[in-house]
């Protein structure tokens, strides 16, 4: 069994490693181009670049799917597969038709709910209590192909983004080389799916996670989960962006406005919300290292309380 690879975050780097280690062929990884480091001339690379570099794999990471010399060096590779997990790039429908079996993609829900860019945090937001991973056939419209399997998956209370990403990518290492298997046996099924019962959801924005304390406190933790690692949570007080990186909902009443900073002591910074308050245990000022509530108290009591 050969494929070709497309991906970039470290959940896919997984499930590259797991396939590379299950003995498939991988003829080529395709991933996003090289980006320049915040903290100089250096370059970062994708997870997936990485871990293909670290396995010795080729590799390449073109600005253009429909570039020439791209093209010509994909279709001298005779291959079964198109594996692509969050690769980030539409694929054209030339390279979709190349493989001798399927163009696969695993995509992090249970479709048809939650097609598009951000699976993981939109079941966070909306509160779901199950999730799971999607096998489909690719095709040019986006994520509405045959369904080939599915495996569903739990959602713990005290899942956030990363935590689930994590989950749901071992739940996809677990099961890939079985499905190739299925595909490459003819013992699977396709299964259209319910395009009546389909649901979307876009790219998450850096400005996503401005806190909005006239929501109530569940939305708020929700979606602080939700964009955990990236963009993050933060809040504005005094023209300063703050960084939120853990909060708790405060069980007692408040007559306050929403948005009020009600209490400020050792525990926590607590903020009035349209039900009850968020209390935030830990944050971080621009350029500074993240400290708790308590430091805060002992460094910044003016700025918060003037």
């Amino acid at each position: 069994m050969n494929v070709i690879f497309a991906g970039s975050p470290a959940s896919s780097a997984k499930i590259l490693r797991k396939m590379h280690f299950d003995g498939i062929d991988i003829k080529l990884v395709i991933s996003q181009p090289d980006k320049r480091s915040k903290r100089g001339s250096k370059q970062d690379l994708s997870d997936v670049s990485r871990t293909a570099e670290e396995l010795g794999l080729k590799i390449v990471k073109p600005l253009d799917l429909n570039n020439e010399e791209f093209k010509k060096q994909i279709l001298s590779l005779k291959v079964d597969f198109l594996i692509v997990s969050a690769y980030g790039k539409i694929i054209p429908e030339w390279l979709l038709n190349h493989p001798d079996k399927l163009p696969i993609n695993v995509h992090f829900s249970l479709l048809p709910k939650y097609r598009g860019a951000s699976p993981i945090q939109s079941v966070l937001v909306n509160g779901d209590n199950e999730t799971g991973i999607s096998f489909m056939e690719m095709n040019q419209s986006m994520d509405e192909g045959n369904i080939i399997k599915i495996f569903s998956l739990k959602i713990n209370e005290t899942d956030n983004k990363v935590l689930l990403e994590d989950r749901l990518s071992d739940l996809a290492v677990k099961n890939i080389t079985k499905v190739l298997d299925s595909i490459i046996c003819n013992e699977f099924d396709s299964i259209p799916q319910k395009h009546d019962l389909a649901t979307y959801c876009s790219k998450v924005l850096k400005t996503d996670g401005k806190i909005n304390f006239k929501e109530c406190s569940e939305v708020i933790l929700r979606k602080f989960n939700a964009y955990k690692g990236w963009p993050g949570s933060y809040f504005l007080h005094n023209n300063v962006n703050i960084k939120v990186h853990e909060m708790h909902i405060d069980s007692d009443s408040y007559k306050d406005l929403p948005g009020s900073l009600v209490k400020f002591n050792r525990k926590g910074i607590v903020i009035k919300t349209i039900n009850s308050a968020i209390v935030i245990t830990h944050l971080q000022f621009p350029n500074k290292k993240t400290i708790s509530s308590a430091d805060a108290f002992n460094s910044y009591l003016d700025f918060f309380t003037t």
